[in-house]
């Protein structure tokens, strides 16, 4: 069992700014459209924003890659300096190195045998005042679409009084992603794509399926802009755009069948 620090807000900020000079040293291009949608920046230069009760959201990302999550922190905090918390699998909170930052960054953990437990903490973070941020298709599209979505984000929002803020991230897959690991000549400009969609606001007594669908095509939506004004034109069968664009990546019948066959062999897809 790791060390578990308390959550210290100075540690996220460290995070942040290593981030923010990652994206500084390889030159990378992020623009982003729809910040409209995100709240109001914070009136104090590089303070982090305070939890405001019945103000919090979640923030549903999409999942092509393993940075499209840091792409959406760096731009949730430049633009609002919100301190974003993630629900994390307990594995992963494990770990002897990454369970501490984990810890110190003041994240959920999900423990499958105590879901509930993590459900609960994450809305009244929320009615806290906090920003909870999850990847709703729970596991990295490899057809680089959006997959069918969990309905925890809807059911978190719907009880807590809060908004769902999508956010497309498009390009981040070329950093780093199932199967293509990070490559630093490769990664250097790589124009990035950010696309932030219209909040869902869901009832209490609002259909959760119904409510997760409207979600999933929101990022979808928010993917095909980002796709159409991408300033790169990819070669036929480029690895990084769906097969139904004419690219090389995994159909969306061959996905199923490859996480079907992950599921089977006990394996996280």
């Amino acid at each position: 069992m790791p060390w578990r620090p308390a959550p210290n807000n100075t540690f996220y900020r460290s995070i942040v700014g290593t981030g923010l000079f990652l994206r500084w040293l390889f030159q990378i291009d992020v623009q982003v459209q729809g910040l409209e949608n995100l709240p109001t920046p914070d009136p104090i230069e590089g303070k982090a924003r305070k939890p405001i009760p019945g103000r919090g959201a979640v923030i549903a990302i999409t999942h092509f890659g393993y940075l499209d999550f840091a792409v959406a922190s760096l731009v949730m905090w430049r633009h609002a300096k919100v301190q974003m918390r993630y629900l994390i699998h307990k594995g992963a909170a494990d770990h002897w190195l990454a369970g501490p930052a984990i810890s110190a960054a003041g994240h959920v953990v999900v423990d499958k045998k105590a879901g509930r437990d993590a459900y609960l903490q994450a809305v009244a973070k929320l009615k806290e005042g906090e920003y909870i941020a999850i990847l709703p298709e729970a596991g990295v599209s490899r057809s680089f679409t959006v997959r069918e979505c969990k309905t925890g984000a809807v059911r978190m929002a719907a009880e807590a009084g809060v908004p769902i803020i999508p956010i497309s991230v498009w390009g981040a897959h070329r950093l780093m992603t199932r199967g293509h690991g990070f490559k630093p000549f490769k990664s250097w400009r790589m124009p990035i794509r950010v696309r932030i969609g219209e909040p869902i606001n869901p009832a209490i007594d609002a259909d959760p399926v119904a409510e997760t669908e409207k979600l999933r095509a929101r990022l979808q939506s928010g993917i095909d802009a980002a796709i159409a004004d991408y300033p790169q034109t990819p070669e036929p069968g480029a690895w990084w755009m769906p097969a139904a664009a004419g690219g090389g990546a995994m159909t969306v019948q061959e996905q199923a069948e490859a996480d079907a066959h992950d599921v089977a062999r006990g394996r996280r897809s």
